[in-house]
């Protein structure tokens, strides 16, 4: 699901709300309902046809502030990178891609998998693990930037190059990660 798609409203799950919110990488657009966040990406990253990453609200859906445990939980985050992002996750996604997201959220923040280390891990193939890699809704709260190819840095969020790859080295630099895979640069 695009997060540039993704407009407020009620689903089956319940009432999703969305809301954006400024850190290190830039905005962030985020989606949530009760049970959890659905989606948290970057808002450079969305959909050219919603600029700020969703549908604006109306008077049915109007945009709601990020909720306190959630900026809470990212604010924690952007100042203490090893101690990863805890949050409650309603992200969609098939019974398959929720498998691979509850394999990359067992990584700790500073260590790395190849995509091949959790494809004989999980039984299944390399590029199937890009695959929901790619799908992940939730950056960050869902880590497929932990995810790195046998040979280098790998993709992150359908790139192998440009801004997109800075955020994944940034977020393992910020994490602790070794420096020799992914630089000392900044964003």
């Amino acid at each position: 699901m695009k997060a540039g798609r993704l407009r407020s409203g009620t689903l089956a799950s319940g009432v999703v709300q969305s809301g954006v919110l400024a850190t290190p990488l830039g905005t962030l657009v985020l989606a949530w309902e009760a049970a959890g966040l659905v989606c948290l990406n970057l808002a450079a990253d969305l959909d050219p046809e919603f600029p700020e990453g969703i549908a604006p609200g109306d008077d049915k859906n109007p945009r709601e502030p990020v909720p306190l445990a959630i900026r809470a939980a990212l604010a924690r985050y952007f100042d203490e990178g090893e101690v990863g992002l805890n949050l409650p996750l309603a992200a969609r996604g098939t019974d398959f891609q929720h498998r691979i997201w509850r394999a990359l959220r067992a990584i700790p923040p500073g260590a790395t998998r190849t995509y091949g280390d959790l494809a004989r891990q999980l039984g299944t193939s390399a590029r199937a693990i890009g695959g929901a890699c790619r799908a992940n809704p939730c950056l960050i709260a869902v880590p497929c930037h932990r995810v790195i190819a046998r040979d280098g840095l790998g993709g992150f969020a359908g790139d192998v190059a440009g801004r997109r790859l800075e955020v994944k080295r940034w977020l393992l630099r910020h994490e602790g990660a070794v420096t020799a895979l992914v630089g000392t640069g900044e964003l």
